[in-house]
């Protein structure tokens, strides 16, 4: 495909004091196989020099532009403010985050699948993530590259199969980005996981089968605090719950839901035996349960504690292996 033919794609790349990695974030973008691209980065009042790195950039490629945020927005916000500044032009859009970055054919193959099913609005692929490097995300059977939306929510809500990575590993068409406004529902931490709910319910999902990002683990970041508050059970309660009924039947989503709850209350049991004790975390997973209309039972939670127990007690050289990984340095 010719860059004349190519169309627009609109790389988003909010960044907020990641000077150490945006030079690699934004040449990574740049040596994309795919050339007919824009990239805005749109800088959150960033005192580290960030800004400076991204203006250098601008001045030398006409392709990238900086936009300079007037205030700091939170994480989420920011986003939703980054989306609103692509192109009117640009048929797709794709996040890059600052402290990540993208394989050279990320865009030209993502790029393909959308364009060979002009249905899907989300396309996905695998991605790298941490510091170990491993391969994220589930896929599509292959060599099969497009599924209908319903379908793929139906088995994310049964089958637990998560296809979407985060917002930087997906492409989104850009008439879908900038039809919501705001895109990212700002009160969800998995803002990205709701979103492809809400669109999947009228277009269909995309999956190029090549590994095509790769995503850092951030000390501080909002996926460090999900995952030390496991922030995740909840947003799966939340999504069953605001969601659930679009892909599932009755029966479908009663058992879902009891199978959700038993795993919250297990996560919690065990929580409770650990000795977690700080009035943050209760205070939370009691506010998400009852924001998705149930109420927190001490009873309940006992019942699960005892559960675990005796799962103890019947598996101890399962309970001995466990402490010991706990214990490794």
């Amino acid at each position: 495909m010719s860059i004349a033919s190519q169309p627009l794609v609109s790389v988003v790349t909010p960044v907020y004091n990641n000077a150490e990695f945006l030079a690699e974030c934004i040449e990574s973008i740049q040596a994309q196989t795919y050339q007919n691209w824009e990239c805005v980065v749109v800088n959150n009042c960033s005192t580290d020099g960030s800004g400076e790195i991204a203006h250098r950039y601008a001045a030398k490629d006409p392709r990238i532009r900086v936009h300079d945020n007037d205030k700091f927005l939170r994480a989420v916000a920011n986003h939703n403010h980054s989306l609103r500044q692509i192109s009117r032009d640009s048929k797709y859009c794709k996040i890059a985050f600052s402290d990540d970055w993208l394989f050279p054919r990320c865009l030209e193959d993502m790029v393909a699948v959308a364009e060979q099913n002009p249905a899907a609005g989300i396309v996905g692929a695998y991605g790298l993530q941490g510091n170990e490097v491993v391969v994220k995300w589930a896929g599509l059977r292959y060599p099969s590259t497009v599924v209908s939306g319903r379908e793929i929510c139906r088995r994310y809500f049964l089958e637990g199969l998560y296809v979407w990575g985060t917002s930087h590993s997906v492409l989104f068409r850009a008439d879908l980005v900038r039809g919501r406004d705001p895109f990212f529902n700002e009160s969800n931490l998995h803002a990205d996981i709701e979103i492809c709910l809400v669109l999947l319910r009228d277009c269909d999902f995309g999956f190029a089968h090549q590994v095509l990002t790769f995503t850092r683990e951030r000390a501080g970041s909002l996926t460090d605090f999900a995952r030390n508050m496991n922030t995740i059970v909840a947003a799966k309660l939340h999504e069953l719950v605001t969601y659930g009924h679009d892909f599932l039947t009755v029966e479908e989503f009663d058992t879902s839901r009891e199978r959700i709850l038993s795993e919250y209350y297990n996560y919690l049991a065990v929580s409770a035996i650990r000795g977690r004790r700080d009035k943050k975390f209760w205070e939370l997973h009691k506010r998400k349960l009852g924001e998705a209309g149930v109420v927190f039972s001490p009873l309940r939670l006992a019942r699960a504690c005892m559960a675990r127990f005796g799962r103890a007690l019947g598996h101890p050289h399962e309970t001995i292996a466990k402490l010991k990984n706990r214990r490794a340095p």
